[in-house]
């Protein structure tokens, strides 16, 4: 048994986990090792090439996605999101984050793409879930359900009746920037997202299996999806011929991918690369670069555990833990998936289990144990 089996085993046998695929890698050398099955049965043995619902690890390629597009000259960081999705284009603002939804006021300004980009546009989640201007973001996601969510010109249609809880620029909020980036791409480019994503990202840098669906030659491969119960179990949510085995209506920029190992090993890669083939290099110190005031890191401890936010990614500010190396970029999906990077070592990090979070925290003994063990590596 490997060293990383060692850590990842006794998290399986003791459950609620199912299994774990674990990468750790710096430079060409990696060790890799998958523990326990694809389901509570035990009927099918996870691999290195199992696929998982990488939820939130979406972001942070929407976000490659966009500075592609700014690369390009395309877009640029400053310019209002409203020549491309006019529906945004006069938001207006609570007056009070904690009071009714038709007391409002104008937006001091437009809407950019850097804020889209920095989680601060004014839409998202905020530490209190129970906010009135919070209830109607919620009802636009779905994390176990994406077949649920209506086209995107519909989506945003939805968004725009909102009003922001906070101003431009002014709070980080969590997720609904990177659906408004998914819908933005699709816009400026004339393409869907899952057509761009393939064909500037995927495709360049090997990752085969990543996408909004798993085509039905590979469903084998496809691991179900489990949420914790409250006696220490695990509830199946989804099935590999479920929620996944169909190309949904709304491709999620915020949440809707899935991938392997492997996959995500590539893209990490082409970030520790200077972007090579996929972006530039300024692209690239851009996302992962925290772009947060000590103001908005402290609002959003409870996503961030006190890390910043670089483009689709935390950045890490201070170690607070042994794994919080300063510069450190990446994230965790809620369905229990994590994968980082961290520039000045040329590490990688990259966890896939099918058991989903109970909330942004306290993370589950298994991703901490991990990245204990990665950052002793």
């Amino acid at each position: 048994m490997s060293a990383l089996q060692e850590v990842l085993t006794p998290h399986v046998t003791k459950g609620p986990v199912p299994g774990a695929v674990g990468l750790v890698a710096r430079g060409d050398r990696a060790e890799v090792t998958a523990v326990g099955h694809a389901d509570t049965e035990a009927t099918t043995a996870l691999a290195r090439d199992s696929i998982f619902r990488v939820a939130s690890l979406t972001k942070p390629v929407t976000a490659a996605a966009v500075m592609i597009l700014v690369d390009e000259g395309r877009l640029a960081l400053d310019a209002p999101i409203g020549r491309w999705l006019p529906e945004l284009a006069e938001p207006v603002v609570v007056r009070d984050p904690a009071g009714p939804v038709d007391d409002v006021v104008p937006a001091h300004r437009p809407i950019t793409v850097e804020d889209l980009l920095t989680s601060r546009a004014g839409w998202g989640y905020p530490s209190d879930f129970s906010l009135p201007a919070v209830r109607p973001v919620f009802a636009l996601m779905d994390p176990h359900d994406p077949q649920r969510l209506p086209e995107p010109d519909t989506w945003l249609a939805a968004l725009a009746r909102v009003p922001l809880l906070h101003q431009p620029g002014e709070a980080w909020l969590y997720n609904t920037c990177s659906d408004i980036q998914g819908v933005l791409i699709s816009r400026v480019t004339g393409q869907s997202l899952p057509d761009f994503l393939a064909e500037r990202i995927f495709e360049p840098l090997g990752m085969r299996d990543t996408g909004f669906s798993v085509p039905a030659a590979k469903l084998p491969r496809f691991t179900n999806c489990y949420i914790p119960t409250a006696d220490g179990g695990a509830e199946r949510v989804d099935t590999p011929d479920g929620q996944w085995s169909s190309p949904p209506a709304f491709p999620s920029g915020a949440g809707g991918l899935v991938s392997t190992a492997d996959d995500l090993w590539a893209f990490a890669r082409m970030l520790l690369a200077d972007g090579a083939p996929v972006l530039s290099p300024a692209s690239v110190r851009r996302m992962t670069t925290d772009h947060l005031t000590a103001k908005q890191r402290a609002a959003a401890e409870l996503f961030t555990l006190g890390a910043g936010w670089g483009y689709g990614g935390a950045v890490d500010v201070e170690r607070r833990e042994p794994w919080n190396v300063p510069g450190r970029y990446g994230w965790v999906g809620g369905m229990g998936t994590a994968a980082h990077l961290t520039p000045s070592t040329g590490t990688v990090e990259i966890l896939l289990t099918q058991l989903s979070l109970t909330g942004p925290s306290p993370l589950p003994p298994i991703m901490r144990d991990f990245w204990a063990y990665a950052a002793q590596w």
